[in-house]
């Protein structure tokens, strides 16, 4: 099952990736053969898309690997260190297309924009909105970082999209100025989606809480014999959630009972709260003192 997500991640990626480039050169092509910045500017953040698509197919390799000796905890934290990756290329971009809108206000261009401009940027838009909704869709059932940063990703070029053809209609109309302005938005738009998913990342991969503490308190205290609950702890991806707590008993529970007692835990929070890999289990006597 482990490897069979994986794959599954694999093949979506390369599939998005088709229709990002599909989408990415056009954009560019175009928007440098009439001079719009807008244009240039989405189809930097297309290409970027794209770009982040194999830094995850990469991510998703090295996160397939099996636990070895040096790995006990496995390597699924690859996956989202990759999104770091998509984070770095959403900053470049953001960056040129920043510095590229700043020059133009020195040296205006007056874009060329015509029907078939229009029409490349819907068609865009619409291929743009189904890769976001089916990528986010199967993140959220592959429980994968990739995927849900990647639409993410995807989601602010559909806005950008939006907001080129905004431009092109007041281009058209006799406000070519507008065009650098808009490409500086995009900028900061991008920027701020390389924020998100590098906030996003860094939960993980610095032990930030993976699930509230009283939704794991709630169905501890629903096992028999579990007198209280404490010194709750969560770290992880959403798919690896690693739990450590501590529970007090009755101070004639057997070491044997304990035991059994810990393991009943540790099934029913598996069971319960999906994504849950890991669970230890402290066991305390009632009259301990120890916080």
């Amino acid at each position: 099952m482990h490897l069979d997500k994986f794959k599954e991640i694999r093949r979506i990626l390369i599939v998005i990736l088709f229709f990002n480039w599909l989408v990415a050169f056009s954009k560019l092509i175009y928007g440098l053969i009439t001079k719009s910045a807008a244009m240039t500017a989405d189809g930097v953040h297309s290409f970027a898309d794209g770009a982040s698509n194999i830094i995850g197919l990469v991510g998703i390799w090295a996160a397939s690997k099996p636990i070895d000796e040096d790995h006990p905890y496995g390597h699924k934290k690859y996956e989202t260190v990759a999104t770091l990756g998509i984070a770095v290329m959403l900053f470049l971009a953001s960056f040129d297309i920043i510095k590229d809108s700043i020059l133009r206000l020195f040296h205006p261009v007056v874009p060329d924009v015509n029907m078939f401009s229009f029409g490349l940027m819907v068609i865009a838009s619409l291929i743009n909105v189904v890769v976001m909704r089916y990528e986010y869709k199967k993140g959220t059932e592959l429980s994968s970082d990739i995927l849900v940063c990647d639409s993410i990703h995807t989601k602010t070029d559909i806005f950008v999209s939006g907001a080129v053809i905004v431009t092109l209609v007041s281009i058209k109309a006799g406000f070519p100025m507008l065009d650098t302005i808009v490409a500086f938005v995009i900028g900061i738009l991008i920027a701020k989606a390389g924020f998100e998913i590098l906030k996003k990342s860094s939960d993980v991969l610095c032990d930030g809480e993976a699930i509230e503490k009283a939704k794991i308190a709630k169905v501890v205290s629903d096992v028999s014999e579990v007198k209280a609950i404490h010194k709750i702890r969560t770290r992880g991806r959403e798919d690896d959630v690693h739990v450590d707590l501590h529970v007090t008993v009755n101070t004639s529970m057997h070491v044997d009972a304990a035991h059994e007692l810990s393991h009943r835990i540790s099934d029913t929070l598996k069971k319960k709260i999906p994504g849950i890999t890991d669970v230890i289990v402290h066991i305390e006597p009632m009259n301990s003192h120890r916080l």
